[in-house]
């Protein structure tokens, strides 16, 4: 239901029956409608939509599940009359908070008949950003068809010239519905953000349970010593030798955060079209490594641990290259092009992992000139100052330049 195919609505007809009258004042006229009613009253009513369709995805309030699960908003909202545009919606997979209870009138469905609604529903609001990009790419060719009907069968002249600028007013429509759905999709990130913040932060352990030893790295379950279970692990890239071995034998904290992010997105990446598909997961990213960033610079670095930070960020670059559609987002120079949360993530990486304080200057200076770089010097000596091994009035001294 998510993914509709492109049949000749109204406007393109009624144009199309004034062209083939052959006076361009009747033709101008239907064309300058035609850009009206599209840029004007369906842009409208599909930038509603599609607003509709981010607040009834919100995680944990609506039909992605949040920490707690699905929320009471989910039913609540497809109750609603702004929910009746939402058919087959009702009766979504709504559970009643962390116990899991389901509300009232789907307490006799199934969970395969919950799952099924919740689906259904997903793909339903996915639609509605679909719309916008099928709106956008079928005014594009209206435009085109247009102008073909023009070169043959209008005659040369300033009328015709006329008749031609009307019908390019569609490239704005286009423009139009392209930035409608770029916001759309930045509105569906923002509703999002909550949640993955709640991933990250469960992930590196800034919410609740206990810190865990160093030898127990990155919220491996690999303990040293006496054997306990710990309700929340934390990010720790202070590592000695013996942490460091024993993290090649754990699955990491990023791994279980990318395992919780693609149970996020998954739901709408199976219905989103591949243009918003992407642009959702690059939002997504943006989130998660800004979220990182702050817990980095809470920690302290050895030299191995600086390695496995290095190992870290490459995880997570993989990690949205093997989900993102456009082969131009594949490789790690354009991805962090497109991300740039990442693409500082990135550069802190190769901060920590220089060898001496003498390569900094150097990896500065020719990532500078390669535009990869957009530390400041002030980030520069904060980050440093994390590294064990470097001390802070050698990172000072280092680093007294001007900042251009």
């Amino acid at each position: 239901p998510a993914r509709r195919p492109f049949s000749p609505p109204p406007p393109r007809r009624s144009t199309l029956r004034a062209f083939a009258t052959g006076h361009t004042g009747t033709a101008s006229a239907a064309a300058n409608v035609c850009v009206d009613v599209l840029g004007r009253v369906l842009l409208e009513v599909l930038a509603r939509r599609a607003e509709l369709g981010a607040s009834l995805l919100r995680p944990g309030e609506g039909l992605l599940a949040g920490q707690s699960g699905l929320g009471h908003a989910a039913l609540s909202f497809a109750k609603s009359t702004a929910g009746k545009g939402f058919r087959g919606v009702q009766g979504a997979a709504a559970r009643a908070g962390a116990g899991g209870k389901v509300l009232g009138e789907i307490n006799d469905e199934t969970e395969e008949q919950m799952r099924m609604r919740t689906s259904i529903g997903v793909a339903r609001a996915a639609a509605n950003f679909n719309d916008l990009e099928v709106v956008a790419e079928y005014t594009k060719r209206l435009e085109g068809n247009f102008l073909k009907e023009i070169d043959a069968g209008y005659p040369r002249g300033h009328d015709t010239e006329q008749l031609r600028m009307c019908i390019k007013g569609l490239g704005g429509v286009v423009e139009s519905f392209s930035n409608a759905s770029e916001r759309a999709i930045e509105r569906l990130v923002s509703t999002m953000l909550p949640r993955v913040r709640q991933i990250v932060n469960e992930a590196v352990g800034n919410e609740g349970g206990s810190a865990i030893p160093a030898a127990s790295f990155m919220g491996s379950p690999v303990l040293s010593g006496a054997t306990s279970t710990v309700s929340s692990t934390r990010l720790d890239y202070d590592l000695d030798d013996r942490a460091f071995e024993l993290a090649q034998l754990s699955e990491g904290y990023v791994g279980r955060m990318c395992s919780s992010l693609d149970e996020l997105i998954e739901p709408l990446g199976a219905h989103f079209l591949p243009k918003l598909s992407d642009a959702l997961l690059i939002g997504i990213l943006g989130g998660v490594s800004t979220r990182l960033e702050a817990a980095i610079r809470k920690s302290k670095f050895t030299p191995l641990g600086a390695i496995s930070l290095d190992s870290d960020v490459r995880y997570l670059m993989n990690f949205a290259k093997d989900r993102l559609d456009s082969p131009e987002l594949k490789s790690n120079v354009t991805l962090c092009k497109a991300c740039l949360p990442l693409a500082r993530l990135n550069q802190i990486s190769l901060l920590l992992n220089v060898d001496d304080l003498e390569d900094v200057l150097d990896l500065i200076s020719v990532s500078k000139r390669k535009g990869n770089w957009d530390l400041k010097l002030d980030d520069a000596k904060t980050l440093l100052s994390l590294r064990v091994d470097f001390e802070g009035s050698k990172v000072n001294d280092l680093l007294q330049m001007d900042d251009e």
